[in-house]
């Protein structure tokens, strides 16, 4: 059976950093031609947030250009985001997501992580 688990959200004050984590069950992480982290806050819809593609290239959304990093390591089947400098509009539920083919349709979501940033 095929799971996306994040972990790493929290309550973290305005200025802080953290480090999210999505780790792969059931399928190694480099058979996914792209993974990727999106967010949704209350009351808004879903938005992209950063994604990497198997051969290592990263896109991130505007909005976390510079403060995001997303990266994978394939022998701990886990992607990561590094998020810093983070302010109280960063605040939604996190969730991974995989893409076997790349071509922009998501296989595989995870269960999401809050992240709450305090001003």
């Amino acid at each position: 059976q095929v799971q996306l688990v994040e972990s790493g959200g929290g309550l973290v004050q305005a200025g802080g950093s953290l480090r999210l984590s999505c780790t792969a069950s059931g399928r190694t992480i480099s058979s996914y031609r792209r993974m990727g982290w999106s967010r949704q806050a209350p009351g808004k819809e879903r938005e992209f947030v950063a994604a990497i593609r198997a051969g290592g290239s990263t896109y991130y959304a505007d909005s976390v250009k510079g403060r995001f990093t997303i990266s994978r390591d394939n022998a701990k089947n886990t992607v990561y985001l590094q998020m810093n400098s983070l302010n109280p509009e960063d605040t939604a539920v996190y969730t991974c997501s995989a893409d076997i083919t790349g071509l922009g349709r998501v296989d595989y979501w995870g269960q999401g992580t809050q992240v709450t940033v305090s001003s």
